[in-house]
């Protein structure tokens, strides 16, 4: 009977990559000669249809709410290797810099809306996750000598969340996460080894999520198309769009070769430099209120 139910299972989880339509078949078909051979209860048979129902669901779109529980399991294995900057002060500055800029852009809103953390390290980098969780070094900060500068970062960054980089960068483990939302249902069924074995799967597709965000960074295109949108924020705010290539100069002195962070996952700011060149065209000089240099400048005091 244990045999015949893990083939039932197996027979529920194995289609993804053939698609939600055959997914769905081939548990229902498992489903129904486990429950006629005696193998399983006809309610056991009912929560694996279920099952395979929510995984083809999930498998056509992702919800937001998917989004982001996905990017706030991101988010804190990030936060794992990177400590959270203890300054309250610095950390609502970004916050509200950062949902000022959000508003901003093609995506304004988020499911439990944006999140902004700095991170406690000297290294030049940032991350965007699925859901609007962005994090940002306060090595990635110094390279920004005014507000205008910081705010392009985070319109960059906010970019990639517009664009749904995070979600497409996982589109290769899709069908791991798949198992486990599968699992959700089926754990009714399951004993805790197969439990231990669905918990195993969901958390390698988490590491290779990992792997892509930060030994590899998102591709090129993907990083040139962030500096496009961040461009268009920075213009719908009255900010200097000429700040992000002010940002882009002061990272290329300060990124040393073999560096880590955005040396190593971005493309170099000398090519960003270029690729945004004719978008900044015809961008005249903006003049900067004395307040926000202020208040630029009191978060900034040794940060």
């Amino acid at each position: 009977m244990k045999r015949l139910l893990n083939i039932v299972i197996l027979l529920s989880l194995g289609p993804f990559l053939a698609g939600c339509q055959t997914l769905e078949v081939a548990a229902n078909m498992g489903a129904e000669i486990a429950a006629a051979t005696g193998a399983i209860s006809t309610q056991q048979a009912t929560s694996i249809k279920k099952g395979a129902q929510a995984a083809g669901q999930a498998f056509e779109e992702f919800t937001p709410e998917n989004e982001y529980y996905i990017g706030r399991t991101i988010a804190a294995n990030i936060l794992s290797k990177y400590r959270v900057y203890q300054n309250h002060e610095a950390t609502r500055y970004v916050n509200l810099l950062g949902q000022a800029v959000a508003l901003a852009s093609d995506k304004p809103e988020t499911f439990k809306g944006y999140h902004f953390l700095i991170m406690d390290t000297d290294e030049i980098n940032a991350f965007a996750t699925p859901g609007g969780f962005i994090l940002i070094s306060r090595g990635l900060m110094r390279c920004c000598t005014s507000e205008d500068s910081l705010a392009a970062v985070l319109a960059h960054e906010v970019g990639h969340v517009q664009l749904g980089h995070g979600m497409a960068a996982i589109q290769g483990s899709r069908y791991t996460a798949l198992g486990k939302v599968a699992g959700v249902e089926l754990a009714k069924n399951l004993g805790s080894e197969q439990l231990a074995q669905a918990a195993e799967v969901f958390d390698g597709a988490i590491g290779d999520i990992m792997k892509k965000m930060i030994d590899n960074g998102y591709q090129s295109t993907q990083e040139y198309d962030a500096d496009k949108a961040a461009v268009t924020i920075m213009k719908r705010m009255g900010y200097n769009p000429r700040a992000l290539a002010n940002m882009l100069e002061q990272m290329q002195k300060r990124l040393g070769p073999g560096s880590g962070g955005f040396g190593k996952t971005h493309p170099t700011p000398e090519s960003r430099l270029r690729n945004i060149g004719s978008l900044l065209q015809g961008s005249g000089a903006v003049q900067t209120p004395e307040t926000r240099k202020v208040r630029f400048n009191k978060v900034m005091v040794g940060l």
